[in-house]
């Protein structure tokens, strides 16, 4: 592997610990310590989302043109400064400054999200970047089984706070080992020494790059239909935790280790899955993908036929879900790349970004006004898995039919 692609993926251990040592658990936060009701806080974690959406198109401009690195740095450090504001407003118990640290963390992740992608996309190609990508993903999610496993056990011991502030200094060690390790990339080398950006007619302005998008038909298509199955696969970052932890009442002890769990599946098994997809279409491994999450959704309706097996069927419901989102990780980090022009790379990934966020931005208030009808676990998840229909239909009809071959596979 590259070496700065290894850097990322050691750099990905470390701060993927320090995010996932709290944020996992905001949502419990706000039920359990502030008494927020599930609608109110599906309503505030999408109101948390609506300025990250909102910059992440410009995001991808902006890494276009000052430089992948220099961006993916200044964003961890804002990353790591707004953790430590949230854990001092979890200390004094400010709603305000919960949220307002939330917005600043998720805002940071949204210009790290398309720098990062443009960054591996510079050093590989092809199926070597579809490896990159899960290199980098293995290594966030060990440090993700580290951070939830680590955060559900002390969070009962140590408090949200204390634990908030041990996740910022994570992330500044992280930013510090980055800033050390990774070099500039061929494009960033590029672009100091004056080579234009463009080398194939694509235009250099802002608006030329939004030009080349608009006209992208099938590429905004495969947008529509991400972020249609975004309302059903963004229950598995709020609603699923919050459900097992305040509807089924599992500690939050249980509740970090299926956390963990979920992560150790992904080191484990997510180079296999890719080295397995390798040689077929993207489009396949994004329909197979959310048919699982929907697998995984559906299966927590058996609670009301077997209450005895709730354990059971929480971990099984991570396992299967843990399926679905390694398969459909593939697709999702490597496609928007391969449908981009190389002068486009950042933009192409911003507003993907920004399109799939709506749903994931809209997946909280869905299921938080859905656990509130206190409807029971089958007519729940069923209402939260049917926006997925209507988004497999797309890729199915529209996408499939007039995506360029060569940049679907995998």
């Amino acid at each position: 592997m590259e070496r700065n692609v290894q850097w990322l993926g050691f750099g990905a251990v470390i701060r993927a610990t320090g995010v996932s040592l709290i944020l996992p658990f905001a949502a419990l936060f706000f039920r359990n310590v502030l008494g927020l009701g599930y609608t109110e806080i599906g309503l505030l974690i999408a109101a948390m989302g609506i300025l990250p959406l909102t910059v992440v198109t410009v995001a991808g401009l902006v890494v276009d043109r000052i430089g992948r690195r220099r961006v993916l740095l200044l964003a961890l450090v804002v990353e790591a400064s707004a953790v430590l504001v949230t854990a001092y407003s979890m200390e004094l118990r400010s709603l305000v400054g919960v949220v307002a640290g939330g917005i600043a963390i998720s805002t940071a992740g949204t210009f790290a999200g398309p720098a990062l992608s443009a960054y591996v996309a510079d050093f590989l190609v092809g199926s070597e970047r579809t490896l990159g990508f899960t290199y980098v993903r293995i290594g966030w999610n060990v440090g993700f089984t580290v951070g939830v496993l680590s955060g559900g056990v002390l969070i009962g011991f140590l408090g949200f706070a204390t634990v908030g502030f041990a996740a910022g200094t994570v992330l500044i060690v992280s930013t510090t080992f980055l800033a050390f390790g990774l070099q500039p990339s061929p494009y960033d080398r590029d672009r100091a020494a004056g080579v234009p950006r463009s080398t194939a007619g694509e235009g250099t302005g802002l608006r030329d790059s939004l030009r080349v998008l608009a006209r992208d038909r099938v590429f905004l298509a495969l947008c529509a239909s991400t972020a249609l199955a975004g309302l059903t696969l963004g229950q598995w970052g709020v609603t699923f935790p919050l459900y097992a932890n305040t509807v089924l009442h599992l500690p939050y002890a249980i509740v970090g280790l299926g956390l963990a769990v979920n992560g150790v599946l992904v080191v484990v098994a997510q180079a296999p899955t890719t080295r397995a997809a390798a040689g077929h279409r993207h489009t396949t491994a994004l329909y197979l993908g959310t048919l699982l999450y929907v697998a995984g959704f559906l299966l927590l309706a058996l609670v009301a036929l077997v209450p005895a097996l709730v354990l059971a069927i929480f971990f099984g419901a991570v396992v299967v879900l843990t399926m679905g989102e390694n398969v459909e990780s593939i697709p999702t980090t490597t496609l928007p790349s391969n449908l981009a022009p190389r002068s486009e790379v950042g933009a192409y990934n911003g507003a993907f970004f920004a399109l799939i966020g709506v749903g994931q931005v809209l997946a909280p208030t869905l299921g938080g006004v859905v656990l509130a009808a206190n409807l029971g676990p089958a007519l729940t998840w069923g209402l939260l898995c049917l926006p997925a229909l209507p988004a497999l239909a797309l890729l199915r009809w529209y996408v499939v039919p007039q995506i360029d071959g060569r940049a679907n596979r995998a």
